[in-house]
């Protein structure tokens, strides 16, 4: 299956019934750490879960217990700086509210930059192209 690199979270939820709607909730921290704004509207796609066929799966292909990082080492993103680290260096968020650290960088940049690091809670970055 393809992913949209537009994806701003992926979270499991039931679907409930209240009065004439079907209702399908956002927990918390997805609105808290990423992208989401409430009041916005937001396109949403559900994927069934074959409950059966996740049981067959061999017990050496757990699911990892937290979310992993949206970015891999060598991929490149176009990033914004938001904020100053405490060492100097540009912070950008990604999906998720994933933070990107990106040395040299100033606040209100728009950058294009090279994953060169990756960790579970941030990334580092480096600018290849100074604005787009």
């Amino acid at each position: 299956m393809e992913i949209s690199d537009k994806l701003l979270c992926l979270f499991s939820a039931e679907v409930s019934v209240d009065d004439d709607n079907y209702v399908v909730e956002i927990p918390r921290r997805e609105v808290e750490t990423g992208d989401i704004d409430p009041g916005d509207t937001y396109r949403v796609a559900l994927i069934s879960r074959d409950v059966e066929e996740a049981d067959e799966e061999p017990a050496t292909a757990s699911a990892p217990s937290e979310p992993q990082p949206p970015v891999e080492i060598g991929e490149t993103r176009y990033v914004e700086i938001e904020d100053i680290g405490k060492q100097g260096d540009g912070i950008a968020r990604v999906e998720r509210g994933y933070v990107i650290i990106v040395p040299g960088a100033e606040v209100g940049e728009r950058v294009k930059v090279e994953v060169t690091e990756v960790k579970s809670n941030f990334a580092v970055g480096e600018v290849i192209e100074e604005t787009f």
